[in-house]
């Protein structure tokens, strides 16, 4: 009988090691993000994705160590990832809208509520922010229309910032 004692003492360390980085992660994404004045949702995001990078890591490492060949788990990745690219290729506008709306969660000052205005010259789009997804940004105008807009049109028209939403009974008091 072949024992694994080797491999279950490094399993054991990844998953320390692993529980330790979700705790870090945590923690420094909270404060970020009360640094920052990020919203639940992009918060749980960023949640999701830092996940998503730890659990890659730590399921590739826990490959290794228990003897996957290092040039067949290569081979895999790659294959996985060239079928990736091929296919969000063929589908150049999906690729270009989670980039944008990559941009526009992390670098873009615009959050939900945002009082905004895209630029156009043939359509007046101004209105409230509701949403930003993975491909659309959802807005109601100021005409009460309710519009969803691609993400990565938003990046390329330009968009102008023109304040808070401010509720109905602010609006009352603030005059």
């Amino acid at each position: 009988m072949v024992t694994f004692k080797q491999e279950l003492l490094y399993t054991v360390i990844l998953t320390m090691v692993v529980l330790i980085l979700i705790i870090i992660t945590k923690r420094a994404i909270r404060k970020f993000s009360f640094v920052r004045a990020i919203e639940v949702n992009r918060r749980k995001v960023i949640f999701y994705l830092s996940y998503f990078l730890i659990y890659g890591f730590a399921g590739s490492s826990l490959a290794i160590i228990w003897g996957v060949d290092l040039k067949q788990f290569t081979v895999f990745i790659s294959s996985i990832l060239a079928v990736l690219g091929v296919g969000f290729f063929a589908q150049w506008s999906i690729l270009s809208n989670l980039t944008a709306s990559v941009i526009l969660f992390f670098s873009h000052p615009i959050r939900l509520g945002d009082r905004v205005r895209i630029m156009d010259k043939d359509f007046d789009w101004t209105g409230e922010v509701k949403d930003i997804t993975g491909f659309y940004l959802f807005m109601k105008t100021d005409s009460g229309k309710n519009i969803t807009l691609p993400t990565s049109l938003v990046i390329q028209k330009g968009i102008e910032i023109l304040g808070k939403t401010l509720p109905p009974e602010e609006e009352e008091n603030y005059d």
